[in-house]
């Protein structure tokens, strides 16, 4: 059976001592939930977060990392320092990075095998913007971001990734997509993934939705049978909001 998975990306926001506090306003709400709970914080927030939090139940993840491994590489962070504050995820293709500061999928698929070489669990972001999707190019725009992004892995590597479904269109703008939609569109990233490493693998994935969701649609999205849990963002500052939509499972 597929994990639910629900991770809190706090993006730029916070500073280390209120990002502690909410660190621990999800830690003492967090009991006995049937759902992996991930807090991908700011990368100077991860080592003090990962010394507060019950690791049993609480999960920690960085926004991004490197794509190199080490050296001469002034303001990055590698996927080693990422695994040494005890962290265990790592969010890769946003599509705020794959926007605003050009990562192309080659870059991505760098990342991607650099994460699972330090047992990082890679939670992948794949998504069209609004005019792919009024193109109606939006199915073939995120398959070729999964083969382009996530080449040249065995099925054991593979078997390892987190998708997330985010509809750009839908990222910071009240925007959601229909549950119908949401479903739709996991269902050909599944459907897609199963032609290229076998239903078995695809069966296993965690497919989450990203794209304005709140404890208010939560519920509805995931219902459909190919949300396995969501990538949250600005509903994740908030300790409340962030569970109201972990306990929506």
């Amino acid at each position: 059976m597929r994990k639910h998975i629900v991770a809190g990306n706090w993006k730029m926001n916070t500073t280390l001592q209120k990002g502690l506090e909410l660190a621990k306003n999800v830690n003492t709400q967090i009991s006995g939930n049937d759902v992996i709970v991930v807090l991908c914080s700011p990368f100077i927030h991860l080592s003090e977060v990962s010394k507060i939090i019950n690791k049993d139940a609480l999960f920690l993840g960085a926004q991004n990392c490197a794509d190199k491994e080490n050296g001469a590489y002034t303001g990055e962070v590698s996927a080693a320092m990422i695994k040494s504050t005890g962290a265990s995820y790592v969010i890769i293709g946003h599509s705020e990075r794959r926007a605003y500061y050009g990562e192309t999928n080659e870059i991505l698929a760098t990342k991607v095998k650099l994460a699972l070489q330090y047992e990082l669990t890679p939670i992948f972001c794949i998504g069209e913007v609004l005019e792919e999707r009024e193109a109606e190019e939006h199915f073939n725009v995120v398959k070729t971001q999964l083969n382009e992004g996530l080449v040249d892995l065995s099925d054991e590597n593979f078997s390892k990734i987190v998708i997330a479904y985010e509809p750009v269109w839908a990222i910071g703008t009240g925007k959601t997509a229909t549950p119908d939609q949401a479903q739709e569109m996991h269902k050909i990233i599944r459907d897609h993934i199963a032609d290229s490493y076998g239903q078995k693998i695809a069966e296993g994935t965690s497919i989450l939705y990203g794209g304005s969701c709140k404890p208010s649609n939560a519920g509805d999205l995931f219902t459909n049978p190919d949300v396995d849990g969501g990538l949250i963002g600005g509903a994740s500052l908030n300790a409340e909001d962030f569970m109201g939509i972990v306990t929506a499972f």
